[in-house]
């Protein structure tokens, strides 16, 4: 038996909700798709989740929502990340932080599937704990009774990501990376069994720089004067992969990059839009 699961890249602001829900359903169709995993910290103008908004992805057909260093941005999340089993934080916060450091769901078929993320340490500024450590904690905390284990590694460093993927390979199913928002095109399948990319890119505008306007970005980045960086609306797509994974054994069958165009009516940006930064 084969399980189906798609992983969609860092949900970004208001063009990133709106190509997941306009896309998301057919491709699940298309791909006879078990289970949707999403990045969904950049989803509250592009820093942050709130409650509805989780609920909003939750009725696009989003199984389960990862979160990285924006996870405690807005506070509103912060009951629902308590309650919750479809949203997790990073496993390597801190003890303290709310939030569960991993999900066990059931897919329609009946399999089980582990979900957990880990933050990187490299050009990150959180007090984060060491996410090889952090790996072994929570894989040894899920048992070997749960054979698909999804692991996603939300990190600055390409370095970083890769390493974290030949550390875990054999012991996951399927590793990929976030955080840096541009695809990467090494999507493989490692020597032990498990599904690789380093980045799955995001779901957002890509005219722009990394989902912000590009003429703000660029007014602070050329002068040093701060600009707000609001979120982009030109060029959406959709990104993630589609990965195939035998529920006996808990390896990868195949690995695809996915990257799908929304309907692009928009302009590059509105300047008179500022709505982005007070969504919730």
């Amino acid at each position: 038996m084969t399980v189906r699961i798609l992983v969609l890249g860092d949900i970004v602001g208001r063009p990133g909700r709106q190509v997941v829900h306009d896309q998301l359903p057919l491709l699940v169709r298309e791909r006879k798709v078990d289970l949707v995993i999403a990045n969904a910290e950049n989803i509250a103008g592009g820093s942050g989740i709130t409650t509805n908004l989780f609920n909003k992805l939750r009725s696009y057909g989003v199984d389960v929502c990862t979160l990285g260093d924006h996870a405690l941005r807005k506070s509103d999340i912060i009951p629902t990340l308590n309650a919750s089993e479809r949203i997790i934080r990073p496993a390597n916060f801190p003890s303290t932080a709310p939030g569960r450091r991993y999900t066990i769901v059931t897919t329609n078929s009946g399999v089980a599937v582990a979900v957990f993320t880990v933050m990187g340490r490299i050009f990150m500024n959180l007090p984060c704990d060491d996410p090889f450590a952090a790996s072994d904690e929570v894989l040894r905390e899920i048992g070997p009774q749960v054979k698909i284990r999804i692991i996603e590694v939300h990190a600055e460093a390409t370095s970083e990501k890769v390493a974290m993927g030949h550390y875990l390979d054999g012991r996951a199913s399927l590793i990929f990376g976030t955080h840096t928002h541009i695809p990467t095109a090494d999507a493989r399948i490692l020597p032990g069994g498990s599904a690789y990319i380093s980045d799955l890119g995001m779901c957002g505008p890509y005219d722009s720089v990394l989902g912000r306007r590009k003429d703000r970005v660029l007014q602070y980045m050329t002068t040093a004067i701060p600009s707000p960086f609001d979120i982009a609306t030109g060029d959406v797509r959709l990104c993630g992969v589609f990965c195939e994974i035998d529920a006996q054994t808990g390896r990868s069958v195949s690995i695809e990059r996915i990257e799908v165009r929304g309907h692009d009516d928009s302009p590059a940006y509105d300047a008179d839009d500022r709505s982005g930064n007070r969504e919730g």
